[in-house]
């Protein structure tokens, strides 16, 4: 479910990019639209999920036991391989699309606002709260994870114990919680 969360807001930060750059295509944004980022956003996930099964790197406990995950702590060139690849195209590139997408969105805003009236401007700003909102939780949940998992990979043996491994990892199953929450109670619509 990380990877679909990650997935769903870079594509969600995506859509309201093409939506704002693009308001006279925004009624044209159909069901379909719709289903095909989820779909995506599952295929893509499913995508990362299925080679440890398969022998790319393999799943086990982690931390203090009570959940799976990659093995972190397998040192083998197929296991840090794998490693290396789902911390760039599961959390960078989520990331760096993230960043962009609610960049030039700030961007537009602040352009935007210097043209539109009060009403305007404070609708314009619930909105940078929320895209700031959900870029920092974005970085607060995964960003220890990613951390904490790329020093099991490279660091040390037992660098990590599992003890100091329990924060990264609720944070980063949190997140799948905290996005919608954050949608709730930010968004008006």
């Amino acid at each position: 479910l990380g990877i679909v969360s990650l997935i769903s807001l870079a594509a969600l930060s995506y859509e309201r990019y093409c939506t704002m750059m693009r308001p006279t295509q925004a009624n044209l944004t159909s069901y379909r639209k719709v289903f095909m980022a989820i779909a995506f956003s599952w295929i893509y996930s499913l995508g990362w999920a299925v080679p440890p099964l398969l022998g790319w790197s393999h799943y086990g406990p982690e931390g203090p036991g009570t959940t799976c995950s990659v093995s972190w702590t397998t040192k083998t060139a197929n296991n840090v391989s794998y490693i290396i690849c789902l911390f760039f195209f599961c959390l960078i590139i989520p990331f760096v699309v993230i960043v962009y997408s609610y960049g030039k969105l700030m961007r537009a805003i602040k352009q935007v606002r210097r043209i539109n009236t009060a009403l305007s401007r404070k609708r314009e700003q619930r909105v940078l709260l929320q895209i700031i909102t959900m870029v920092v939780c974005y970085l607060l949940c995964w960003l220890p994870y990613g951390i904490m998992a790329l020093i099991a990979t490279f660091g040390e043996p037992r660098l990590v114990s599992p003890e100091a491994s329990i924060v990264p990892s609720l944070l980063a199953k949190a997140s799948t919680v905290i996005n919608p929450i954050i949608y709730i109670f930010m968004n008006k619509q």
